[in-house]
């Protein structure tokens, strides 16, 4: 990583872009920047990091995750 032409340095901010186009970008004709950012927020708030694993979270989405604590929370009380 770091290098000129290592094959995994955009690897994943090339992945989100491609998903952030094909389901935001692509999808209609923006007829102002705020609408489209309010758009593209609502995409990665709403979508994306739900659904995305996350190795903080031992490769479990952030529902997933929250379903365990608040299970494990619930059965400790």
């Amino acid at each position: 990583m770091g290098r000129v032409g290592a094959a995994g340095d955009n690897a994943a901010m090339e992945s989100f872009f491609g998903l952030l186009q094909n389901n935001v970008l692509d999808r209609r004709q923006w007829s102002t920047r705020e609408e489209l950012r309010i758009a593209i927020v609502t995409w990665i708030e709403r979508t994306y990091h739900r659904r995305r694993r996350q190795s903080g979270l031992g490769r479990l989405t952030p529902i997933e995750y929250e379903t365990i604590m608040t299970t494990s929370v619930a059965l400790t009380a």
